[in-house]
């Protein structure tokens, strides 16, 4: 039988408010266990929860830029359930009416096509504490710090058909959050996790086949093994004549499997209701509107910016746009060097992004700037260097040893742009290897291109790689077709 996946996501993505969604805690990340949690958020008697308008700011943002619905009227439910890290014994989040409804995404795959996600829903509400479970002797320990952290949680349509498909989305939904400046969108510190519902059915069928949420993946990569390995999960037990269980997984990484971590709760488990303590919240025109203005170009628009006016290819457009900070870096080397955006793009996605993977940075925390990249661009313009010095003087500048400038005068790897002086070393060259000569002027002639391969090697060897490579070309054919 041929089967069918469907996959939906639910996508938790910390706000970037300066404090928490219910109280004046501070939600800076990394401090010390229980010290940025206060009464409101340890749930004590008598205190009262107090609305965070950044929060809902930063939902209506959210809303426009995937051209969702925008809730006039949402109101804050309690989603009862008992855990350690939950001192209320409740989370307050929303229900039946969110902050944004209905939107939509258009997501870019691998091989070049496009789909478009639908988005049920984004709603406000608090995270929960962190049960810690290491270092206390069979004990858990709980940290409150998250407790009351605002988080906005996506939630897709059930439109995704594969890991890719479902990996595409969770990128494209970081992309977004990102250039909105509402999340910092790390993965590691759980700024931004997604988990995903992943069901099988027979192909053609029009009904969901049981559903298991795997939890808390805070990976692009681990999404799409996730998603491959609950496939093979479930269809093994189907094909088998067994039934899926609805429950909630995790996955681990290390043994790349999911596992059992709970049954899977539905709504009513949780008892929602109105939260009595907080008002429903009501957003106007005007706040929309105001809202909007603060809409920065996104990257679908920048995409077709740079395809329409830089003339880059689709791919170069692609990959720059793909984060804020890349486009910035891009857009700050274009300004800086004054070079063609082309020559701006190939190093940024090639030299520089190919030096950020090996050192395991940011392009943030790039050592060569943006501006200390545009000198060696300018260089590489007006001829001072070829591809391959440049790359050498580049590697200079990444440890550190100073500008462009200073490290071509420092190295003495100014290039040789001189016609009498490459002359001069292509004269030598072939003086001194007269069977290869005899070789380029015996041989047919759609074969002597490949063969001049040989002495432009020599020469840029017996030049110390800074004679101009499209001049000894140039100058080498010119030379070598007068001995025919």
């Amino acid at each position: 039988m041929e089967w069918e996946v469907v996959i939906g996501c639910e996508i938790h993505t910390q706000l970037a408010t300066k404090s928490k969604i219910f109280s004046g805690a501070a939600t800076a990340y990394g401090a010390a266990p229980n010290t940025q949690a206060c009464a409101v958020d340890l749930g004590l008697p008598g205190v009262l929860p107090v609305l965070n308008k950044e929060a809902v700011r930063m939902a209506v943002k959210f809303g426009l830029a995937v051209d969702a619905e925008i809730g006039k009227r949402s109101v804050f439910a309690r989603k009862n359930y008992f855990y350690p890290d939950l001192p209320k014994g409740y989370q307050i989040s929303q229900f039946e009416l969110p902050i944004v409804g209905q939107g939509k995404l258009a997501i870019e795959l691998e091989e070049g096509s496009s789909k478009t996600i639908g988005i049920t829903r984004a709603h406000l509400e608090e995270d929960a504490g962190k049960s810690l479970h290491e270092d206390f002797h069979g004990m858990t320990g709980i940290d409150l710090n998250r407790a009351g952290t605002p988080l906005l949680e996506i939630v897709s349509d059930p439109d995704m058909r594969s890991g890719a498909e479902a990996s595409a989305y969770m990128r494209k939904i970081h992309s977004i959050v990102t250039y909105l400046g509402i999340c910092d969108g790390n993965l590691q510190e759980g700024s931004f996790r997604c988990d995903v519902n992943i069901s099988m059915r027979p192909k053609g069928q029009e009904e969901f086949g049981t559903r298991a949420e795997i939890k808390n993946l805070n990976s692009f990569r681990f999404v799409e093994r996730a998603v491959e390995y609950e496939m093979e999960r479930q269809i093994a037990i189907l094909e088998s004549g067994g039934k899926v269980v609805q429950e909630t997984r995790l996955y681990d990484p290390d043994r790349d499997e999911t596992r059992s971590m709970r049954s899977k709760e539905e709504a009513n488990d949780y008892r929602y209701f109105p939260d009595p303590d907080l008002l429903p919240v009501v957003v106007t025109d005007e706040f929309i509107e105001a809202v909007r203005a603060t809409l920065p170009e996104l990257p679908d628009a920048k995409r077709q910016r740079y395809i329409g006016e830089l003339a880059l290819s689709e791919k170069d457009a692609a990959g720059l746009t793909a984060a804020n900070a890349t486009a910035d870096y891009f857009e700050a080397l274009l300004a800086a060097s004054g070079c063609e955006a082309k020559l701006c793009a190939n190093w940024v996605m090639g030299e520089l992004s190919a030096a950020l993977n090996r050192d395991g940075l940011a392009i943030e925390a790039s050592p060569v700037s943006a501006a200390q990249l545009g000198g060696l661009l300018q260089r590489i313009a007006d001829n001072t260097l070829s591809g391959k010095l440049a790359k050498e003087v580049f590697e200079a500048m990444w440890q550190g040893e100073g500008s462009a400038d200073a490290i071509i005068e420092q190295k003495g790897l100014k290039q040789i742009t001189d016609s009498g002086a490459i002359e001069a070393i292509i004269d030598e060259v072939i003086a001194g290897n007269a069977a290869q000569v005899a070789g380029y002027r015996a041989a047919e002639p759609e074969k002597r291109g490949k063969m001049i391969g040989f002495f432009v090697g020599q020469v840029m060897k017996a030049s110390q790689g800074k004679a101009n490579p499209g001049q000894v070309n140039q100058l080498l054919k010119s030379r070598l077709d007068a001995l025919l």
